[in-house]
C-alpha cells in the first residue's frame, strides 16, 4: 500500500482519470507478454517530461517502486511491477515532436508506437530500423528499455545503433539530457548507450532522438530450402561471409515450417530448414548484390532457391514468420522463448546443439530467427508438468551451450526476471559489481524497476 504521503503527491500532479488505484484497472498493468503478473498499489498516465520529474522525486522520498511500462510486449517479465509501488504507463507520452529529413532524425516521446513512427516517415524516404514482430504495438520506449532488434537489425542494427540522443530522469529524481543529434559525436561517456537496454533500472526516458535511414528503392526477397538445419546453418555462416550483406537473414527449422504454412498458405515450403533472405539497394546495382547472396546460399543440402514472386507472396513470407512465436503459443501455453546470440561463425554449432538438447530431454524445441547476426529464437515447448521440469534443466544446458559458444544470454528481448539469475554465468564477478555501481550512481534507493536485470 502507498504511503499516504506519496498517494496525496500523486493526487496533486495527476488529476482525473491520470492516476488510478482501482484493483481492476491496476490489475490490466501489472503483467506482460511473458505471462507473469504482480499488483501495482497505483498506475499513472503522465504526459510531460516535469511530470515525470515529479513522480520520480515523489516516489523517491518513501523509497516507492517505480516500474517504466510500454505496452507489455516484452517476454521477460521486465514492466512486471514485482515488488507492487508505481507503474508509470507512456501510452498518452506518445507525440512525434520533430522529423527532420535533413538531418534524418525523429524526435519522439516514449509512448510513440513503433508502427505509427514507421508509417509517419516513409512518405520522406525514410524509416527507422528496429521492427520486432510487436512493431505494431510496441513502443519506442519499450525499444529502448530493452534494445529490441528485429530482422533489419543484421544490415542496419538494433535501437543502441539507432538512438543519438535522450532526455531522462535518473532514480534520484534529476533530469538530464545526454547524446547530441548528430551521428558523430566523441564528448565524455556515452550514456546514451549505456540507457538503451538498461531496462529502466537507471532512469525514465521521456524523449528520444531517432537516427533514420533511407529507404531503399528496391528488393529482393529470396528463400532457399534445405535437407535439414545443419546445411541452412552453415549457408548462413557462408552468406555473411561474404562482401554483401543482406538486410534481413531469418532461419526457420523444419517445425516451424509446418506451423507456417498452416498460417501462410501453400508460399511457404515444407523442407528441413529455410532461409529467408532479403536484400535491399539501388535498382542498378542489386541484380549483382543479390547474385553474390545466391552463389553463398548454394552447397551441399540445398533444395531449392528461388525468389519470391511477386508482392503477394513476399507478404505471405513475412507474414507467416512474424506469426510464428504467438502461433507457437497453440503448441504449447507455457512455451519459453529464449533469444540466444552467438557469433554467425558458430550458429551451425547451437543448431547442433539444440536438436541434441531437444532429443536428450524428450523435448519439443523449435528454432527460428535472425541468423544473420547469430540471434536464434529457441522455444522450448513443455505440454505437461513433466516436460516442464524437463524443459527447466535443457534450458539450463542451453545457456551453458551458448556462453561456450562464445555468446550470451539475450539478442533483443532482455533480461528482466526471466534471465536475471542466469546473469553470473554471462559475466564476471567485477563486471557486474561494476554495472551494481553504475545503477547506485542513477538510482541510490534502488527505486527503479527493482529486481530487473541484476542478480
Amino acid at each position: 500500500m502507498l504511503p499516504a504521503a506519496a498517494l496525496a503527491g500523486l493526487q496533486r500532479v495527476f488529476a482525473g482519470d491520470a492516476l488510478s488505484t482501482d484493483p481492476a484497472e491496476c490489475l490490466v498493468y501489472g503483467y506482460d507478454n511473458s505471462r507473469r503478473q504482480a499488483m501495482p498499489d497505483a498506475v499513472v498516465f503522465p504526459t510531460s517530461h516535469d511530470e515525470v520529474v515529479s513522480l520520480v522525486r515523489i516516489a523517491h522520498e518513501p523509497r516507492q517502486p517505480l516500474v517504466a511500462r510500454g505496452r507489455g510486449t516484452n517476454t521477460t517479465g521486465a514492466s512486471v511491477p514485482s515488488g507492487g509501488g508505481i507503474v508509470a504507463s507512456f501510452e498518452r507520452m506518445n507525440r512525434i515532436l520533430r522529423i527532420d529529413v535533413d538531418d534524418r532524425i525523429a524526435v519522439v516521446e516514449p509512448g510513440l508506437l513503433n508502427g505509427d513512427l514507421q508509417a509517419a516517415i516513409a512518405p520522406h524516404g525514410l524509416f527507422w530500423a528496429p521492427d520486432p514482430t510487436s512493431a505494431p504495438f510496441c513502443t519506442i520506449g519499450g525499444n529502448i528499455a530493452c534494445n529490441a532488434g528485429g530482422p533489419r537489425a543484421v544490415k542496419y542494427g538494433a535501437t543502441r545503433d539507432n538512438v543519438l540522443a535522450l532526455r531522462a530522469v535518473a532514480g534520484n529524481g534529476m533530469d538530464f539530457r545526454c547524446g547530441t543529434p548528430t551521428t558523430k559525436g566523441s564528448t565524455g561517456y556515452d550514456l546514451v548507450r549505456l540507457l538503451v537496454g538498461s531496462e529502466g533500472t537507471l532512469a525514465l526516458v521521456t524523449e528520444a532522438t531517432l537516427k533514420l535511414a533511407p529507404l531503399a528503392s528496391s528488393k529482393r526477397t529470396l528463400r532457399a530450402t534445405y535437407a535439414d538445419v545443419g546445411a541452412a546453418a552453415k549457408a548462413v555462416a557462408r552468406i555473411m561471409a561474404q562482401p554483401v550483406t543482406p538486410c534481413a537473414l531469418e532461419f526457420l527449422d523444419d517445425a516451424c515450417l509446418r506451423l507456417a504454412r498452416d498460417h501462410g498458405g501453400e508460399a511457404i515450403p515444407l523442407a528441413g530448414a529455410m532461409l529467408v533472405i532479403e536484400v535491399d539497394g539501388e535498382a542498378d546495382t542489386l541484380p549483382v548484390a543479390a547474385d553474390a547472396i545466391v552463389r553463398a546460399a548454394r552447397g551441399a543440402g540445398l533444395e531449392d532457391l528461388a525468389i519470391a514472386d511477386g508482392d503477394a507472396e513476399v507478404a505471405a513470407l513475412w507474414a507467416a514468420r512474424k506469426a510464428l512465436s504467438p502461433a507457437l503459443r497453440t503448441l504449447s501455453p507455457n512455451k519459453i522463448n529464449e533469444d540466444v546470440v552467438v557469433p554467425v561463425s558458430r550458429v551451425p554449432e547451437l543448431v547442433a546443439a539444440t536438436r541434441a538438447i531437444a532429443a536428450s530431454h524428450a523435448l519439443p524445441i523449435v528454432c527460428f530467427g535472425h541468423a544473420g547476426n547469430g540471434n536464434l529464437h529457441v522455444n522450448l515447448l513443455p505440454r505437461d508438468d513433466a516436460e516442464q521440469a524437463r524443459a527447466a534443466r535443457a534450458l539450463d544446458e542451453l545457456f551453458d551451450v551458448v556462453i561456450g559458444l562464445d555468446g550470451t544470454l539475450s539478442g533483443e528481448h532482455g533480461i528482466g526476471l526471466a534471465k536475471r539469475d542466469f546473469m553470473p554465468r554471462a559475466l564476471d564477478a567485477h563486471a557486474l559489481a561494476l554495472m551494481r555501481s553504475v545503477k547506485a550512481q542513477f538510482d541510490p534507493d534502488g527505486i527503479l524497476n527493482p529486481g530487473k536485470l541484476l542478480p
